[in-house]
């Protein structure tokens, strides 16, 4: 079936990230950052294209049983923990491995009274505020963990940036600072890089990574490109023009009549709107791929449909392909015209629009 609008997924493009992470990880091991559908990727297909990755990320529960079940073996690793004995029973059962952040999931595995022993990793809270132990609060936490019966597999420990998307700020050094004092004398495996840790410029020195928007080929900086980054787009957002209207000079196009023709202009209707995930707020002039050629977008977006000023192209009619971000327009690109980040823009992708593999 010919879809009007689809989400193209390259797997080549997410085997050839995953392999520029770990160039750039230098030896730590890649735990691949896959919660929220795969950032809009597909859960299942980028899991399974990237079975070269040591262990997957997910935030909650459901996510990893979804994985276990399409036999995926690697270990699994819980962003959120459990908070329930129901949960750290599933956890048992299918070997996922904890984030614990809370007092409340170190009594859930005090109180457990089955075989099974866990692999923990401990969150220290060094800035974000937002999981994790403090670091005043850290040892207590982990004698705690150290002292469970049965004990755990193995311990390790992590921290989370909060602003390593902007190169040079401070805050990423006084968190590293944070981290290293609490952690001293412990010879315990860290993680600490996220997508833009790995690629930012302070030296971050840790066991594991943990790439989300890298992995599909984003780039989490404002001020560098994903090109730039040696990463290729995984997703491109596919779809074609449905029609193409002739507008005279002082007509407006599109809801509230925002854009008007300053000249006899060609517009292209192109099946995308909100209802697919496209930004409602994308502003006027944000660049669309019509052929291959960029054409300003016009007007507001739609629930179905977005118009884009195709008067300086030639042969666009219905049928002629679009892309919205992908190849050859970067979703971080699109994004700025949003005023937003891309990990917002590849989440949003809506259900409507099926993945289409390659």
């Amino acid at each position: 079936m010919n879809r009007l609008i689809r989400a193209v997924i390259d797997t080549h493009a997410l085997r050839h990230n995953l392999r520029t992470i770990r160039e750039r990880a230098r030896g730590a091991r890649v735990m691949a950052v896959v919660k929220a559908n795969a950032y809009g990727h597909g859960l299942i297909p980028t899991a399974l294209a990237l079975a070269e990755a040591d262990a997957f990320a997910v935030a909650r529960l459901e996510e990893g049983l979804a994985l276990r079940a399409a036999g995926i073996t690697q270990p699994i690793v819980l962003l959120e923990g459990v908070f329930a004995p129901e949960h750290l029973l599933e956890t048992a059962r299918h070997g996922f491995d904890l984030v614990v952040h809370d007092p409340l999931q170190i009594e859930l595995l005090e109180e457990y009274s089955g075989a099974a022993r866990f692999l923990i990793w401990i969150k220290i809270d060094t800035g974000m505020n937002r999981l994790g132990f403090r670091p005043e609060e850290f040892p207590d936490a982990l004698a705690r963990i150290q002292r469970l019966q049965p004990a755990p597999l193995e311990i390790r420990l992590l921290t989370h940036l909060a602003r390593a998307d902007e190169r040079d700020d401070t805050m990423t050094r006084e968190q590293l600072a944070r981290f290293k004092k609490a952690t001293s004398g412990l010879e315990y495996a860290v993680s600490i890089a996220n997508s833009a840790g790995l690629f930012g410029r302070v030296q971050l020195g840790c066991d594991w990574v943990r790439p989300g928007l890298a992995l599909y080929g984003g780039s989490p900086f404002e001020d560098r490109s994903s090109a730039e980054l040696g990463l290729h787009p995984v997703m491109s957002l596919e779809t074609s023009v449905i029609a193409t209207r002739k507008v005279a000079t002082g007509e407006t196009v599109g809801y509230g009549g925002t854009w008007r023709a300053s000249h006899d202009s060609v517009i292209a209707i192109v099946a995308a709107g909100y209802g697919d995930g496209i930004a409602r707020n994308l502003a006027g002039g944000t660049p669309v791929l019509i052929d291959g050629q960029r054409a300003p977008l016009v007007g507001r977006v739609s629930m179905d449909m977005i118009a884009v000023d195709v008067t300086k192209l030639n042969g666009v009619h219905v049928g002629t392909p679009v892309v919205l971000w992908g190849v050859g327009l970067p979703v971080e690109e699109i994004a700025r015209y949003a005023a937003t980040i891309p990990y917002e823009l590849l989440c949003g992708v809506s259900q409507r629009v099926p993945l289409e593999l390659r």
